[in-house]
């Protein structure tokens, strides 16, 4: 591959865009057919009528928070043809505007190259959940432009992201520990952005109708993180060992997350402190995306949308500074394989749930290793120079 003249300058790009409008014509065709916008407009309905939001019965329906319901009022009031076509070019939008912020940081030669493979090779696992117009896209832009405002220090900016972040799911709370424990001058601007959510639907319901409704939602959250009895099937690192046969224990299962989660935040401080800025943002984001989707509880394959475009551009930096090689060879081949193990039925009843959770660790861990060694390489170099 010719890294000076790649067939990809534009043709990832247009791919990308192009598989967005085609997703927008099937939106207005059907907007009733292969998507999550039913329990968001169930949501919103609730919410404005004073019903309950949570079925604490069942793990299926509307799993969000309040504001969530809040924030799709208004799409609501346009109906599913107008209001899901505006859902979805939203989160489209944050998920591709933090790519560009992201390739403008990284600097350096080929940046129309460096966005287009990235996206390229992001496609095939992240078009599912922007099909189905899932809060996983808007999740990632959101978090992964939180990730890189809090780095430089925008308070503004900062406080918007991660109040997004954390309308769009609430697992983003992890995402705002991780700000907080890099730049910790912006905790009480992380506080507020909680507050903030918290506060944001008690302008369309009563308060004490609101005031049952997070305590439903805080009840719902406890029993999915617990409760082993429903039919959900979980896609994180226990589903290789359940498939097996080998099922771990919740409390094992807990204990390996807390450590993973001390680990990546050990890798990230690193990282923040050895790597260039621009650099050390999609090493960061993307070690936070790889938790977020290996060692989520709730996870399932459609989540992998969110590590889909780091992992995709991380890849693509990897060819531009080590001039292609074995390993960007096979990462480009496992990341765009990976998103394709769902499209055949009998192939994905035969890697399901256990493939992804393996694919993805296999593709994360390599790559949060060769940043680490251009992380020791940049020590070395400078100890070397001040020697």
């Amino acid at each position: 591959m010719t890294i000076s003249k790649p067939v990809f300058d534009r043709l990832g790009f247009g791919l990308w865009i192009g598989a967005f409008l085609v997703v927008l014509a099937m939106v207005l065709w059907s907007p009733d057919t292969r998507t999550v916008l039913l329990a968001y407009r169930y949501g919103s309905e609730n919410l404005l009528a004073g019903r309950p939001l949570y079925d604490l019965q069942s793990e299926m329906g509307y799993l969000y928070a309040p504001a969530f319901a809040a924030l799709y009022v208004p799409l609501l009031k346009l109906g599913p043809h107008l209001g899901g076509l505006l859902w979805h070019v939203l989160g489209f939008a944050v998920l591709t505007f933090a790519a560009v912020r992201q390739v403008r940081k990284l600097g350096g030669q080929e940046l129309t190259w460096l966005l287009s493979f990235g996206l390229f090779l992001a496609l095939p696992m992240a078009l599912g959940a922007i099909r189905n117009g899932q809060s996983t896209i808007l999740l990632a832009g959101a978090s992964w432009l939180l990730t890189l405002s809090a780095l430089e220090g925008r308070r503004a900016e900062t406080f918007f992201w991660a109040s997004l972040a954390i309308i769009a799911k609430p697992t983003a709370i992890i995402m705002l520990l991780l700000a907080g424990g890099l730049r910790p001058r912006l905790i009480p601007v992380l506080v507020l952005a909680v507050l903030f959510v918290l506060a944001i639907p008690y302008a369309f319901a009563p308060a004490d109708y609101l005031n049952d409704q997070y305590r439903d939602f805080a009840s719902m959250l406890t029993s999915m993180a617990v409760d082993k009895t429903s039919h959900f099937v979980a896609a994180d690192f226990t589903a290789p060992f359940a498939t097996a046969g080998m099922p771990i224990a919740e409390s094992g299962a807990t204990a390996v997350r807390f450590v993973v989660g001390l680990l990546a935040l050990s890798i990230v401080l690193w990282f923040d402190r050895k790597l260039e800025q621009g650099t050390a943002g999609l090493a960061i984001f993307l070690t936070a995306a790889f938790y977020m989707c290996v060692f989520n509880p709730r996870v399932e394959p459609n989540t992998y949308a969110m590590i889909a475009v780091p992992a995709g551009l991380a890849i693509a930096l990897l060819w531009r500074e080590e001039r292609g090689g074995v390993l960007a060879s096979v990462l480009s081949t496992a990341l765009f394989a990976t998103g394709l193990s769902g499209v055949e039925q009998h192939v994905h009843d035969f890697l399901y749930p256990w493939f992804r959770p393996v694919s993805v660790a296999f593709i994360a861990c390599s790559l949060i290793w060769w940043f680490w060694a251009k992380a020791r390489e940049k020590v070395v170099n400078a100890g070397v120079a001040n020697g």
